[in-house]
This record gives structure tokens, C-alpha cells and sequence, in this order.
């Protein structure tokens, strides 16, 4: 066995030396790009499999100068050659699915993909990665994998007809993220029952948090049968009609500008409100039973906001109709009672 300590104690200073070298370049990494940006997210997807690098660069050292030098035998040497060629294999495939993993995400946030890619879009990326480097390693084993394939097929379609409801979920969340009719961060209604902001779609269901601060999680093939109202699409702004109800004696003209007035002196004042487009104020086409109906349109930066604004522009309406004397008319119903007695003495 004394063949065997000159490359052990090559390996174990090599490996030494290599993992010093990529603690050195990981904190030099992070002192560097203290705010999170690409280079702090590569460094973070690398600095497991950097471990492997350092253990592989260690081996091939080893591995080369005992060849060279013919200090193992040939077999041992071969042994020693797929244990390298096995550690390449998986670092390589560990670096490919952490590094692609951490581009999609970037990607995603800067929103150049549409919107942020969930755990689904990152799960089915790692797992083909993992998938193909395992093959790959069975390969370098000398492990026939054409027979597994054959029986994966075959496992494959017993395991499709037995989890039929799992499977539609699955490929119902990847339809909704190649088509996109919701993002995550998006307000939207799903079949007129659940309203709210989603949080995720994963590979099963997707979770939405309602304005009441708790989350509902729906399945995906729910989701995609369902008719969805996305208030985010194409944009979070949002068309707000406000109506407003006058007696017939009321001057057109002078509600139609005091309307306009307030909407527009709360713009700056008001959260939510926009100054563009420029609020409007119309008389509804028809004349009501009892009153003249305005409505007094204004756009809002998004769907939640529109409450807050509602409620604000409504105080100023009615205090501005209140200093300029303007009726609001309420509607009387008057009720008579008779009894059977009256009517058969009458």
C-alpha cells in the first residue's frame, strides 16, 4: 500500500489548496456585490458543486502524477480514472442545474420572461438537467440504459393511468405558465369565487392570498378551466365610475364641472388616483325615474386601490353637492293600508 501515499497526500494538499482558493473567491465574491445582482447569485448556485470542482481538480492531480510516475498499478489506476470521470459528471451536472436554475429566476425578476417563473418553471429545469446527468452517469458506469428507458416507458404509462388527476394538474400549471393568463404578484378572480393576489403555481395548484390576508390554493386544472379576470393585464391601471345621483332641478352644466373639480383637485392628494387621463364626468343616457345619473370616470393605479379612491372622491362629492346646494334626491315609497272591513262597508 505504499504506492498509494504519495498520490493520497498529492490529493489531499490539492483539494486543500483548491477549497482555500474558492473560500477566497466566494467571500471576495460576496464582499463585492453586497446587494443581490448576477454575480451574487452565481456565486450562491456554484458554492456547492465548487466543493466538487476542488475534490475533482484534487483527484486528476493525484491520478496524473501517479500515472506519470507509474506509482499504481494499471487496474487501480483505471479505478481510480472512473471515480474522476464519475465526480466530473456530477459536478458538472450539480454547476449546469444550480447555474440555469438562478439564471431563470434572474430572468424572471427583471420580468424578461413575462413575469417571475415559479417552483414549477425551476423544478422542471433542475429535473431534466439531474435526469439527463444520471443517464449520463449510468453511461460512464458501463450500465446499459436502454433496457431502464424500456421500462420507465412501460412503468411510466401504469404510473400515468394510476395518478390521472395528478398528471392534469401538472401539465395544466405548465400551460399556465407557457400561456401566461396569470403571473405571480397578478390580482385576479377565478371562476367569480376566489379574488385575490397569487402567490404561487406550483406543479399541483395554485395559491391565491385574498384581501382578507388568507390563502386559498386551488388545482391547477381548476385554474385552467376556469374563466379568469386579471386586473394586472395589460396593465395594473384601472378605469374608475363613480355614479353620482342629482335632483331634476339641478344645473347640468354645474354638476358636470364640480364633478370634474373634485376629481381633479385630489389628484396628488389621494392615493391611487391618476392625473391621466383627465377625469370626466357624463350624464347616463336616459333619464331616471326620479333623478339625473352622472358618472364621473378616473383611472387608478390598481384594482385594490380603487376603494380607498372611491371612498375619499364620494366624501368630496357629497361635501362640494352640500356647499353649492345641490339636492340629492331620495327615493319615497309610500305604503296604504286598508282593512277587508273598510273596503266591504265602502
Amino acid at each position: 500500500m505504499r504506492y498509494l501515499v504519495w498520490p493520497a497526500l498529492l490529493f489531499v494538499a490539492a483539494t486543500a489548496i483548491a477549497l482555500l482558493v474558492r473560500a477566497l473567491l466566494l467571500s471576495g465574491i460576496r464582499r463585492w456585490a453586497r446587494a443581490p445582482n448576477g454575480w451574487s447569485s452565481l456565486a450562491q448556485a456554484v458554492r456547492v458543486p465548487s466543493v466538487l470542482w476542488s475534490i475533482v481538480l484534487g483527484l486528476w492531480i493525484a491520478i496524473d502524477v501517479a500515472g506519470e510516475t507509474e506509482q499504481l498499478p494499471r487496474r487501480l489506476s483505471q479505478q481510480f480514472g472512473l471515480i474522476l470521470e464519475v465526480a466530473i459528471i456530477l459536478s458538472v451536472t450539480l454547476t449546469v442545474a444550480g447555474i440555469l436554475s438562478t439564471l431563470i429566476q434572474r430572468a424572471s425578476e427583471r420580468q424578461a420572461l413575462g413575469g417571475p417563473i415559479t417552483g414549477l418553471g425551476q423544478a422542471v429545469v433542475r429535473g431534466v438537467v439531474l435526469i439527463v446527468g444520471f443517464l449520463v452517469l449510468l453511461a460512464a458506469l458501463g450500465i446499459q440504459i436502454t433496457p431502464i428507458l424500456t421500462a420507465l416507458g412501460v412503468g411510466g404509462l401504469a404510473v400515468a393511468l394510476a395518478l390521472q388527476d395528478t398528471l392534469s394538474n401538472l401539465f395544466a400549471g405548465a400551460h399556465l405558465l407557457a400561456d401566461k393568463p396569470i403571473r405571480v404578484g397578478d390580482y385576479v378572480k377565478v371562476a367569480d369565487t376566489v379574488e385575490g393576489y397569487v402567490v404561487d403555481i406550483g406543479w399541483r395548484s395554485t395559491r391565491v392570498r385574498m384581501l382578507q390576508n388568507m390563502v386559498v390554493t386551488i388545482p391547477n386544472k381548476r385554474v385552467a378551466e376556469s374563466i379568469i379576470t386579471n386586473y394586472d393585464l395589460p396593465d395594473p391601471r384601472l378605469t374608475l365610475l363613480i355614479r353620482v345621483s342629482v335632483d331634476y332641478g339641478s344645473d347640468v352644466e354645474l354638476v358636470e364641472r364640480l364633478l370634474i373639480e373634485e376629481a381633479t383637485g385630489a389628484v396628488g392628494e389621494v392615493a391611487g388616483l391618476m392625473a391621466t387621463p383627465s377625469p370626466s364626468a357624463r350624464l347616463i343616457p336616459g333619464f331616471g325615474d326620479f333623478s339625473l345619473d352622472f358618472t364621473l370616470s378616473c383611472q387608478v393605479a390598481s384594482f385594490t386601490e380603487q376603494f380607498a379612491v372611491q371612498h375619499e372622491l364620494r366624501k368630496r362629492i357629497l361635501r362640494r353637492l352640500g356647499v353649492e346646494g345641490i339636492r340629492i334626491p331620495v327615493q319615497v315609497r309610500a305604503a296604504e293600508l286598508r282593512s277587508a272591513g273598510a273596503d266591504r262597508s265602502g
